[in-house]
């Protein structure tokens, strides 16, 4: 058996340390790499994940349309992966990008636009 070639798949040391919902995907936070203001959430599998890491573009995985997706393709608000980091458990990933236009579809530059009325937390 030959080795696969290369870039076709996710090299399997970063596989081993993911650990996938059970539709074998992990949640994406995404998060400009000079403010650290989060831009939004998206979903990655392996694919998507490999996709990303060897072409510097985010690329996700659709749940609801189940594909394949570079964000700006269409919109041509694109993501230029700037570092991605694993969390602690291995179940999140951390995008760092550089964003050109706004993330979110609705034209917001963030998804994170709805404010919600909270009561703030005291330090104990």
């Amino acid at each position: 058996m030959s080795a696969p070639a290369p870039d076709t798949e996710l090299d399997p040391a970063v596989a081993a340390l993911l650990h996938r919902d059970p539709a074998g995907l992990v949640a994406a936070v995404v998060q400009q790499h000079d403010t650290g203001e989060v831009l939004m959430v998206a979903w990655m599998d392996d694919e998507a994940l490999r996709r990303t890491l060897t072409t510097g573009r985010a690329t996700y995985w659709s749940r609801s349309r189940e594909e394949y997706w570079v964000k700006g393709e269409t919109s041509g608000h694109r993501q230029w992966v700037r570092d991605v980091r694993l969390d602690c458990d291995g179940d999140a990933l951390l995008l760092r990008v550089d964003q050109e236009g706004p993330a979110c579809h609705t034209g917001e530059r963030s998804c994170f636009h709805r404010p919600l009325p909270a009561v703030a937390g005291a330090p104990a």
